[in-house]
């Protein structure tokens, strides 16, 4: 047994490689529940009459691609799928290729009419004075969309005039953004709001549930791949969460055993 305790490492490094490749391989499904948090941001769209408002914040660059982008993604989905008009900005100066993408490609698979079903108004410095100057007059704000197009013109922007007219907003975050949004546009104006983060920056984020200022969230990549299942399109948060798992059960695996092993040993030396 003490044989054990003296395991080469790279056998260890081997086995989560091996792992890593082969659940990268083969195509299996692992359940995905989704936690509170992500079922009430589900609810919240699914209770949206046809027609209703969601503006996406697309508050992230090419850094946080990899957790935020599926979120985009697949909350575009959901509020395409559903009929809703969609207006996208950002306060990032690195988001609007990223967010044009996203919501191009998923706009396309609905066959949804830019200026008609969804506006994207592009980057805008200012932050917290772009929120009131936003809440307060949104054309004022953006007079120009991404495009280019007086933003006047656009039917999905008709009877917007400001934050007041929007039934939901949805901030996807890589930095202080959430609680930007908070102090100065949700507590202001009055929206309803619902946010996703990187995973390091969800625990941050649970007083504001507590507190109603967030009607739910999405945390990391996990929180993505449980919203992808909710909506029953499964993409690449849910690929992505598949190696995650199983490297996470490897570990576990691991460490129980090195646990038996030891104790094992130990009893055996005092027999």
């Amino acid at each position: 047994m003490e044989r054990f305790l003296r395991i080469d490492r790279r056998i260890i490094f081997a086995s989560i490689t091996v792992a890593v490749i082969v659940s990268l391989v083969l195509q299996f499904e692992l359940p995905i529940p989704a936690s509170e948090p992500v079922q009430e941001i589900y609810e919240e769209i699914e209770s949206l009459p046809k027609g209703s408002r969601v503006m996406i914040a697309f508050d992230y660059d090419p850094a946080s691609k990899e957790e935020l982008q599926p979120m985009a993604v697949a909350f575009l989905h959901h509020c395409f799928s559903r009929d809703l008009k969609v207006i996208g900005m950002t306060h990032y100066p690195g988001a609007p290729g990223l967010a044009e993408q996203a919501m191009t490609s998923v706009a396309n698979q609905y066959q949804k009419k830019y200026g008609e079903d969804y506006v994207f108004l592009g980057y805008k410095p200012g932050s917290a004075s772009l929120i009131i100057n936003m809440g307060e007059n949104l054309y004022s704000a953006f007079p120009k969309d991404f495009y280019g197009n007086d933003t006047t013109t656009l039917p999905a922007l008709q009877d917007v005039d400001s934050l007041r007219e929007i039934n939901f907003l949805f901030d996807l975050a890589a930095g202080t953004t959430i609680e930007t949004w908070i102090a100065f546009g949700k507590e202001k104006y009055k929206f309803d709001m619902g946010a996703g983060c990187t995973a390091v920056m969800g625990p941050d984020m649970y007083p504001f549930l507590q507190s109603k200022q967030l009607t739910g969230l999405l945390g990391g990549l996990k929180g993505a791949a449980e919203y992808e299942a909710l909506i029953k399109k499964k993409a690449n948060a849910v690929s992505g969460m598949r190696p995650q798992s199983v490297v996470h059960v490897i570990i576990i695996i691991f460490v129980i055993f090195g646990n038996i092993v030891y104790f094992t040993t130990r009893r055996t030396r005092h027999a």
